[in-house]
């Protein structure tokens, strides 16, 4: 039994010597921001480092980089959430993308174009993870909305 912070822990799990160091078995990063418009290009900064940390190729670097993106854009707008949490997982041929916040879908008053805006689209940011990703699930939830994406980015080595 452990004790922490006055909590008691018991673990039938034998303890990890702390000479042996822990080996991750796959590639993580995680980011937790806050739920402002800043948030965005700090999350693609973030997917881009993490994938050039892994040597994941310019394209789907790119493609992760836009999926993170609009995936951290909804929580932003729709969420009402303080703060979004991306984790970024990479298992050597595809990564894993989630993105979760911690508030409920706003409904909107107005039209959320701003003059700078004049004849973008808006509304098409899942489709466009959609049509990127192999595939996305949505988790909605009383305590937040969790949204996964799953790309593929390299050969699975049956043409080598």
């Amino acid at each position: 039994m452990a004790t922490i912070d006055g909590l008691h822990f018991v673990t039938d799990r034998p303890r990890q010597s702390p000479a042996a160091p822990t080996v991750l078995t796959r590639p993580r990063a995680l980011l937790i921001t806050k739920a402002v418009a800043a948030a965005v290009p700090e999350a693609r900064h973030f997917a881009r480092r993490a994938a050039l940390r892994w040597a994941i190729a310019e394209e789907p670097c790119e493609t992760l980089s836009l999926i993170i993106s609009e995936l951290v854009t909804n929580a932003v707008l729709h969420s009402g959430s303080a703060d979004v949490t991306a984790l970024i997982v990479f298992d050597g041929i595809a990564v894993t993308v989630e993105v979760a916040d911690f508030g409920r879908w706003l409904l909107r008053d107005a039209n959320r174009r701003v003059a700078e805006d004049g004849g973008a689209d808006f509304g098409r940011g899942l489709n466009l993870v959609r049509a990127c990703a192999s595939w996305l699930t949505i988790h909605p939830s009383p305590a937040g909305t969790r949204v996964m994406a799953h790309l593929p980015v390299e050969d699975s080595g049956a043409d080598r």
